[in-house]
């Protein structure tokens, strides 16, 4: 009877999930084409500065699927490496977010939808329907979830 546990266990699908840590440094400035000066001004605060502010954004890039039997691994780190530095570093790092990146210049540059411009970058390097969630921390008190819904 053990035999036949360690058989069903063994060709069992496994569901693993894996993240990545990555740091990246960009300015921008919170402001609404929408809005007025003195609604952005009220709703953005010192974010709304003219001459923009930066972060040390901290993202945790999560991929989802089975874990393969043979080599053990929901994706290959090294793979997950690269798309990170194509969709994530090239674009964003040391840039002025809302100057440097043509996604932002009708986009307001929140947390929020950096985190959708990521996971969008994302989605044209990983395998289908494995990307999870996308988190970035914008400060220590502030952090932002995207799982592409």
């Amino acid at each position: 009877m053990q035999e036949n546990v360690t058989t069903v266990s063994s060709e069992r699908c496994r569901i693993g999930y894996v993240t990545r840590v990555q740091s990246f440094s960009a300015c921008h400035r919170l402001h609404s084409k929408a809005l007025s000066d003195e609604e952005n001004k009220r709703i953005f605060g010192k974010c709304n500065n003219p001459n923009g502010h930066g972060h040390n954004y901290n993202v945790e890039i999560t991929v989802r699927g089975k874990i393969d039997p043979a080599t053990g691994m929901v994706i290959n780190i090294t793979d997950l490496k690269e798309y990170i530095e194509m969709a994530i570093m090239e674009p964003l790092d040391h840039k002025n977010l809302d100057k440097d990146v043509p996604y932002f210049a009708d986009v307001v540059s929140t947390t929020e939808n950096v985190a959708v411009f990521i996971w969008d970058n994302l989605l044209k390097f990983l395998p289908p329907n494995s990307l999870y969630e996308v988190k970035i921390h914008e400060t220590d008190k502030n952090i932002v979830a995207y799982r592409g819904e």
